[in-house]
């Protein structure tokens, strides 16, 4: 039992800074519906800037916003090749990701950054008492809350509500007078920030900076939207985002799990595309579920008539 609620405690504290990754994901592939695999390069490039920054003797919560400033350059990036040079998106995040490869490892100037001894965003909840997965879970908490109320208030301005529209449908936004290229640019930025954040927070969580974290971060992020969609589906973007959260932390405890059945380091990462492909299951076997308890009930239905 106290194993369990360790790996619980575990889950969530790294499920919460997943949840930003996972977001920073929601933005693109279900917001903009675009498929960008920026993540994979604006993940390490958020942890390699902010290892660097605090090595340096800054602030750790000015390092974590400048790694947050370099995952939406990264993002602009992207959506510059996408929108202005008519680059398809799937495309734009593979070059984007590819040459942040060699950025990230110039911004770190090493493979990976120790901060083992370093000050943290979690260094103050751990010197007020708190054990380390319970100042995780703390800050976690707080920054992804206030991320969530951020974008939730951006998405009710004119401006969010654009950026929503230009996702459902850009032809109709543009005839409406919607500047549809300005709207991706500016969902790209905020989703690789957001994805840069996670990055930043991570590093810092595990005491290292490493320049291939990135490997599968893109996995995480649909696996964790995923399963929120099965959880609640049609709900407000307040609730969405409150189950991307969730969906992160379950997904975490589902790994924990799986790892704790002695699977060996360099199965982990087919360990993963079996969970994920697991969680992408389960909407087609609710919807068939749905169906068949639809039809049973109309088979009774249809009996009860037929006897009355």
């Amino acid at each position: 039992m106290m194993n369990v609620i360790t790996l619980l405690l575990s889950a969530t504290s790294q499920g919460m800074l997943w949840s930003l990754l996972a977001i920073g994901v929601y933005m693109t592939f279900r917001i903009l519906d675009i498929a960008d695999l920026t993540a994979e390069g604006s993940f390490p490039l958020g942890g390699g800037i902010a290892a660097i920054a605090i090595v340096n003797g800054m602030h750790p919560v000015v390092a974590t916003l400048l790694a947050f400033g370099g995952g939406m350059l990264a993002g602009l990036v992207t959506g510059i090749l996408n929108t202005k040079f008519k680059i398809p998106a799937l495309l734009a995040g593979i070059i984007t990701m590819t040459g942040l490869y060699s950025i990230t490892s110039r911004v770190m100037g090493a493979p990976n950054i120790a901060l083992l001894g370093e000050d943290t965003v979690f260094t103050a909840a751990q010197n007020m008492g708190l054990t380390k997965n319970n100042a995780v879970i703390l800050v976690g908490l707080v920054i992804v809350l206030l991320a969530i109320l951020l974008l939730v208030l951006f998405f009710r301005t004119e401006i969010g509500l654009a950026v929503r529209a230009t996702g459902d449908n850009p032809d109709m936004s543009e005839a409406n007078g919607i500047k549809t290229e300005n709207m991706k640019l500016l969902g790209y930025m905020i989703s690789n920030g957001s994805i840069a954040l996670s990055g930043a927070l991570l590093a810092q969580n595990n005491g290292f900076a490493d320049l291939n974290s990135g490997v599968g971060t893109i996995v995480i992020g649909l696996a964790s939207i995923i399963i929120a969609e099965v959880l609640l589906r049609n709900r407000p973007i307040f609730i969405r985002l409150i189950t991307i959260v969730a969906g992160a932390i379950i997904y975490r405890f589902i790994l924990a799990l799986v790892f704790e059945m002695n699977v060996e380091p360099t199965d982990s990462k087919l360990a993963s595309a079996i969970v994920l492909v697991i969680c992408l299951s389960l909407p087609q076997i609710r919807s068939k579920f749905t169906i068949k308890s639809k039809k049973k009930g109309a088979g009774v239905h249809a009996t009860g008539t037929k006897n009355q």
